[in-house]
């Protein structure tokens, strides 16, 4: 069980694969007004930075699921790194339809809302672990601005336009399914350049260390043109954030 090979590669001097900087990990850990011994669970936890970090910083307990054993040894050299490794668990798994044994007080899905087949079906598979009162808090793209056309959304990793909503539409959608939004933490340009451009870096060392492999083709293409199509793309166009929500 993994996810697809070219993220690993990619991805894999990342600590946090979505473009939030830890700087506003931090702020939205403060935001949620985490107490000591809140239960947390992180559906595609990647390297498990969001639970390692609220766990030094907040004292929470934490499980992140993830389908990536890469990652997943990661996330437990990163919780043994800040010594917290007694306060989370990370299980390398399929986090689709996984469930809680004992609820929780925070469910999170950060960019990986394709496990509950969209935001509405991760939302209620969310909702399972969570005890009452608690908070769901999913990350999604949006638009900052539409883009002209479906081959511009194509370059922000978009099939078309019509995939990701406006930023006041996409609040407005949590609302119809039955959340309020309590609190929202946002990505910048710098996040974005952090995510996308260590990436360049990441794919340069791996091309000169592998330059036999089968997927070598693959990684010098889109290096040669990740970064002007971010630049064109990506930073103009796409937002991303985290969304805090509560059910009605």
């Amino acid at each position: 069980m993994d996810i697809p090979r070219i993220f690993t590669i990619t991805e894999s001097a990342h600590r946090i694969h979505n473009p939030i900087t830890p700087d506003k990990l931090a702020a939205l850990g403060a935001a949620l007004r985490l107490e000591p011994g809140a239960r947390v669970l992180d559906l595609g936890s990647g390297s498990g930075e969001m639970l390692c970090t609220w766990a030094r910083d907040h004292g929470i307990v934490g499980t992140g699921i993830d389908m990536s054993p890469l990652f997943t040894e990661q996330a437990r050299r990163r919780a043994a790194e800040l010594g917290v490794a007694e306060r989370v668990t990370f299980i390398h798994g399929d986090a689709a339809g996984h469930v809680a044994e004992e609820k929780v007080d925070v469910a999170a899905c950060l960019g990986a809302t394709w496990i509950g087949g969209g935001v509405a079906g991760t939302i209620e598979l969310l909702a399972r672990s969570l005890r009452g009162g608690g908070i769901i808090l999913v990350g999604e793209p949006f638009w900052c601005r539409l883009p002209p056309t479906d081959e511009v959304a194509k370059g922000c990793h978009a099939n078309a336009v019509g995939d990701f909503l406006m930023l006041p539409q996409l609040l407005a959608s949590f609302g119809r399914l039955g959340c309020d939004v309590v609190e929202m933490v946002l990505a910048d340009q710098d996040g974005w350049d952090r995510y996308e451009a260590a990436k360049w870096l990441t794919m340069r060392r791996w091309l000169e260390a592998n330059p036999g492999d089968e997927l070598a083709d693959e990684i010098r293409a889109e290096l040669a043109s990740g970064p002007e199509r971010y630049a064109t793309c990506t930073r103009e166009y796409l937002g991303w954030g985290v969304f805090a929500l509560m059910r009605r």
